[in-house]
């Protein structure tokens, strides 16, 4: 939307106050906030969070899109993260006290959150989930509809000389839940989190995906039908607040495969979840679209740290990307893998930019005199 030559009038020259752009969005005599025409999408790690702490520009960044500026104006977004391993509400509160926002649960999205789409497809199925710690896992995917949830423990807590090489601690033992699983026939194993041990985690996925555990003799396990494999997050590294990025559920993926294609002789198939892929860039523009309560042709722009996840998936939905310089990518290491329509040095700077690319909130760029100066953003 372009602000008329009219209202900003030949005394203002290239500029215009903050009553002559509200009196225009709003219309004379209506008070009702405008419908953004654009909303966000924001990665967390490396890009408001350093592991457990806000970096600075991130408060910023957020209060601004949140209303506090100078026309009360909110700028819908979301938090879109390949991270997870507890509830999105008990992350949500968490993330709230971080960021000095409140976060509610439909503005986020976590790795293992678009399960909740295809939860009628299991939910009388017993499943394996893994990641996270104990059986927080359990409860989470209890809380999305899944009734028959079990976990590497509670297997290795039946039959401990399934891996001899690690002991149930007592709040582990605390955990599982009492199960004979030579009776049970699993139907998928869903990685929802990175998992916290990869040999426990990698043997018993090969037991089950053979059919050595569950229903049935391995022997036989031809005719029984394959156990669907569903992994949450692809990316190989993640930025934590160590000086280097650390390997993520993407890495115990690859190491999975490996030792599953020694075994039989090739790979297993699987479905891979999170961000680049499409089923979690569609349900983001799902949520994104429901927050900007029907506007036409909105735009869409997503901030990330990671090109191979944030970036490559923002362009191939058509989104707008932009890709920040305080975690995974290091613009000091060469252009990036996949090019994003802009780059930023933090959060920041990517909202201040993208404001001033659509004209009608161009008036959120303030210049000393409390005006605003309506000259195109380059």
């Amino acid at each position: 939307m372009l602000i008329p030559r009219h209202i900003i009038g030949p005394k203002y020259g290239n500029k215009v106050t903050v009553k002559q752009i509200a009196r225009y969005l709003t219309g004379p005599g209506n008070t009702a906030k405008p419908r953004s025409p654009l909303a966000f999408a924001f990665d967390i790690d490396g890009v408001l969070l350093r592991g457990k702490n806000p970096l600075p520009a991130a408060k910023e960044a957020l209060s601004i899109l949140d209303g506090n500026n100078k026309l009360g104006l909110k700028i819908p977004f979301i938090l879109l993260t390949n991270g997870g391993g507890v509830s999105e509400e008990e992350r949500c509160l968490k993330l709230s006290s971080q960021l000095g926002v409140q976060i509610h649960p439909d503005q986020f999205i976590q790795a293992h959150t678009v399960l909740k789409s295809i939860v009628q497809n299991y939910a009388d199925v017993p499943v394996l989930v893994l990641g996270s710690k104990g059986d927080t896992l359990r409860r989470v995917a209890e809380g999305y509809g899944f009734r028959k949830v079990y976990t590497t423990l509670d297997i290795l807590a039946w039959n401990p000389s399934i891996w001899p090489y690690h002991d149930l601690t007592p709040e582990e033992r605390a955990s599982v839940k009492p199960t004979d699983f030579s009776k049970i026939q699993f139907g998928a194993i869903f990685v929802f989190h990175d998992p916290r041990n990869w040999a426990l985690d990698t043997q018993i996925m090969c037991d089950v995906i053979q059919g050595i555990i569950g229903g049935g003799s391995h022997e036989n396990n031809h005719a029984q039908k394959p156990v669907d494999l569903v992994f949450c997050n692809p990316d190989l590294i993640w930025q934590s607040d160590f000086k280097a990025p650390r390997m993520g559920q993407g890495a115990f993926r690859v190491a999975f495969q490996a030792v599953f294609q020694s075994l039989t002789g090739s790979t297993y198939p699987y479905i891979q979840l999170g961000k680049p892929t499409e089923a979690t860039y569609n349900f983001a523009e799902i949520m994104l679209k429901h927050r900007l309560q029907s506007v036409p042709k909105p735009s869409l722009y997503m901030v990330g740290d990671n090109p191979e996840s944030d970036i490559a998936g923002a362009n191939t939905a058509g989104w707008k990307s932009i890709l920040v310089h305080t975690g995974v990518y290091n613009p000091h290491r060469g252009p990036p893998s996949h090019q994003p329509s802009h780059q930023a040095k933090d959060v920041a700077e990517a909202v201040r930019w993208a404001l001033g690319k659509n004209s009608a909130y161009r008036l959120l760029i303030w210049d000393p005199e409390g005006g605003i100066n309506i000259k195109p953003v380059r």
